[in-house]
């Protein structure tokens, strides 16, 4: 059906003249028009739409029983689910929606009222240590919001968690068991706050989320402007670089995987009716809740079940892209894994419940086919299995996953590779970059794929997994299960490189579609091998937040100006001295911040332009750095991704070990 290339000239001018096309439409069209994004996106689906007909059409082999037809058969069925994934997900971005000037007309009207209703704030917490659960209870306590109670749901039942919270004015609510997990505690809270305070809208946070002092003012009168709107959520924001960016050594040039979804999906989601929950950070009514009879908890995604039983019911949730609170990422490998995984099991639980968006009447087709795609999302994770161990299986048992020679995968494969890749970084605002986004994957892959299989057997009755979050990071790790997966795998291309030159068997001249899988190996071992370097972890410090503040420090009776240029709760980088003679390391070394005072301090380390100080700040201006630090709009994590500064970060891991 496709005509075979002529000579590899004609089809790399034809791939040059494509890829300048779409850096030509990337450069004129704006990603916030949404005839840009349709016309881009067009032309992306289009370049995908044309390689998946050359694919079924011109690279299967005549069916029949054997591995030979069955395999290639197995990866396109795969390859077609992530496709079609893609392809929902471009008509998807073709819309988008900003609330933030709805916001702001909202909270002028509930003023211009004088309503402002009570709000009681649910802080979910499972067994987080002090210096964690601390962090969002008193963000919580400090609200900028007349009428507001912030109730500590301890689902481990800690008395010193309990004397906190009478200490710093939080109530303090456990229950006998851990049924239900953390929908059972959100409704048990329901339960109890009904007779107590009976607020008529809900906060919602997780323990390890701070809220900026304004979150409640953001998002009430956004929650009550129309009475179709049940639930508020906003995005996670992450104060720590995610074990793939920290691994890499890439916090400043690579952008956690779930910025995308935060920040693009789920805009576009919410302008088509279907933003969802995400479990934490988010405002809802009371009264829907109770006509739903509370927080569902049929899924371990309550979150996602939340949202859809509220649409079958009219009731929707709206996504207000603003940065209102900031949390911790998963700091290890295993977490951020179960962490994935968690999320994959509940949403085909949720696809499964009778009730659900799948099977249950009361769903339009847009809200089904929305569902659909989050599916189809967990669905794809095995397709980058096969696109790893395909290599190996090629040289080594000679079972091709599709058979093309490389002038037709260069015509017909490369233009929907550059289609795909120019298209997620402009619609992205450069917060993807290839082979980083696929190592992420990656890592992921293997468990997502085993929670799948799982998942057919026994879908429901697991009980639900925290992800662990606080510890001791202060030393290397080192997982050498997944280690040995990934470096098994980038081991055998590397292998099925060497040997289609070295094999016995091989012949005289290489053949297209040996060139071809020759190509494919080397991919795969470089993403093989970036997931390998992500299971050494490194250790990990305090994170020093970005601050810019003056400040001063005081010695022999002298005060002298600085500037702050980062700070945490223990320590200070300090840069702007006029004279270095106070910088001997260990010295005593006071520092006054606006707003605390004199801070007890000591020089830890000096270098030409700035002074690292140990801060030993007493109880009280430590808590004062607590509400600085974490309930304001600010964070260390870059939100674009750049390929230069991943790469260096890659190289030194690579080759320097750190």
């Amino acid at each position: 059906m496709f005509p075979l290339p002529s000579d590899a000239a004609s089809v790399l001018t034809t791939d040059l003249g494509v890829l300048l096309g779409l850096l030509a439409m990337a450069r004129l069209l704006d990603p916030k028009r949404w005839r840009d994004r349709a016309l881009l996106g067009a032309t992306t689906a289009t370049l995908l739409l044309i390689y998946t007909l050359w694919r079924w059409n011109d690279t299967l082999p005549s069916f029949d029983l054997t591995l030979q037809a069955l395999w290639p058969r197995l990866f396109i069925t795969l390859e077609i689910i992530a496709i079609s994934y893609t392809l929902m997900s471009i008509l998807i971005l073709t819309r988008s929606v900003d609330r933030s000037a709805q916001a702001d007309a909202a909270r002028r009207a509930l003023a211009a009222r004088g309503e402002q209703p009570a709000v009681d704030v649910f802080i979910c917490t499972y067994d987080e240590p002090m210096e964690i659960v601390e962090r969002s209870i008193l963000a919580a306590l400090a609200l900028d919001y007349p009428d507001n109670t912030v109730w500590v749901l301890d689902d481990t039942r800690r008395d010193w968690l309990r004397a906190f919270c009478d200490e710093v004015g939080a109530r303090h609510l456990t229950r006998p068991d851990n049924k239900g997990a953390k929908a059972g505690n959100l409704n048990n809270a329901l339960a109890v706050t009904a007779r107590l305070s009976n607020a008529p809208v809900i906060l919602v946070l997780d323990a390890d989320f701070a809220p900026r002092r304004d979150f409640l003012q953001r998002t009430v009168g956004l929650l009550l402007s129309e009475p179709d709107i049940a639930v508020v959520q906003t995005p996670q924001f992450y104060y720590n670089p995610d074990p793939i960016q920290h691994n890499l050594l890439s916090s400043s040039s690579w952008v956690d995987d779930q910025r995308f979804f935060f920040d693009v999906f789920q805009p576009a989601k919410d302008a088509w009716g279907c933003a969802f929950c995400v479990g934490t950070s988010f405002v809802v009514r009371r009264e829907r809740l109770a006509e739903i009879g509370g927080f569902p908890h049929a899924a371990i995604s309550e979150d996602l079940n939340l949202t859809y039983t509220l649409l079958r019911r009219g009731q929707r949730t709206v996504w207000l892209n603003e940065p209102l609170s900031f949390g911790l990422s998963a700091e290890g490998v295993p977490e951020y894994i179960t962490q994935r995984a968690r999320w994959c099991l509940g949403t085909i639980q949720v696809a499964l419940l009778r009730d659900g968006p799948l099977r249950s009447r009361g769903y339009s087709f847009t809200q089904r086919w929305h569902f659909l795609h989050g599916v189809l999302n967990w669905l794809c994770k095995p397709f980058m299995v096969l696109l790893l161990i395909a290599p190996p299986i090629y040289w080594f048992a000679g079972l091709p996953a599709f058979a093309a020679d490389y002038l037709s995968f260069l015509r017909y494969g490369v233009p929907a590779l550059l289609g795909m890749i120019i298209y997620m970084g402009w619609i992205s605002r450069a917060r993807t970059l290839p082979l980083f986004m696929e190592a992420t994957h990656a890592v992921t892959c293997f468990a997502v794929t085993a929670t799948l299989l799982s998942a057919l057997i026994r879908p429901f009755g697991r009980p639900f997994k925290v992800t662990d979050k606080g510890g001791d990071r202060s030393r290397p790790r080192v997982h050498a299960k997944l280690a040995t997966l990934f470096g098994l795998i980038a081991a055998s291309s590397a292998a099925s490189i060497v040997w289609a030159f070295i094999s016995p068997t091989a012949a005289s001249e290489i053949s297209s579609i040996d060139y071809f899988n020759l190509m494919w190996a080397g991919i795969a071992m470089l993403i093989a091998f970036i997931a390998f370097l992500v299971c050494f972890e490194l250790p990990r410090g305090e994170d020093l937040f970005p601050s810019g503040e003056a400040g001063w420090l005081a010695k022999d009776n002298e005060v002298v100006p600085c500037r702050i240029e980062a700070l945490s709760l223990s320590s200070a980088r300090v840069a702007g001295l006029r004279h270095q003679r106070l910088t001997t390391p260990g010295s005593r070394l006071p520092l006054h911040l606006d707003g605390l005072g004199w801070i007890e301090a000591s020089v830890s380390a000096v270098s030409k332009t700035t002074m690292h100080l140990r801060l030993q700040p007493s109880e009280a201006q430590r808590r004062q750095l607590v509400l600085r630090l974490f309930s304001s709009s600010c964070g260390v994590i870059t939100g674009r991704a750049r390929l230069r500064g991943a790469l260096a970060g890659l190289a030194r891991r690579g080759f320097a070990g750190r």
